[in-house]
């Protein structure tokens, strides 16, 4: 008698086996795809981070590079946002991005950027690395 109701206890409980063994096959699933996905966002999010940095960089670069050849070229207010930026950029966490003043020294550098920026006159903007949508042949 034993056996028998082996075999239908086996037969009752068979969807609740497909059920723990589907969902075993779709958590480890969601796991490996999901460390993949995290992955290809972390590094575009990382390049797209360090791409500004770079413009902004260039920036007070041109900048310091226009104040040694003519100190007087711009103001003491321009100049000190410039030197203000510069020590906003060495300060950022490039090796930490887990650091929680990355947003608000980004959000900084953005602001003085424009302020500079409207204080020159000129008319410079950091519009991003060009995505396929934006290029026109």
């Amino acid at each position: 008698m034993d056996s028998a109701e082996d075999i239908f206890n086996s037969s009752l409980n068979l969807e609740e086996t497909h059920y723990q063994e589907g969902y075993k096959e779709g958590y480890n699933h969601g796991v490996t795809t999901g460390k993949e996905e995290g992955k290809e966002v972390g590094l575009k999010t990382g390049f797209e981070t360090g791409e500004e940095l770079g413009f902004y960089k260039g920036c007070v670069d041109v900048w310091n590079s226009a104040i040694q050849i003519d100190p007087t070229r711009f103001s003491t207010r321009v100049q000190k946002g410039i030197k203000q930026m510069q020590e906003l950029i060495q300060k950022y966490p490039v090796m930490d991005p887990e650091d929680e003043s990355v947003q608000e020294i980004m959000e900084a550098l953005r602001l003085k950027f424009t302020v500079i920026r409207a204080a020159l006159g000129v008319k410079l903007e950091y519009l991003g690395y060009p995505k396929p949508k934006d290029i026109e042949f």
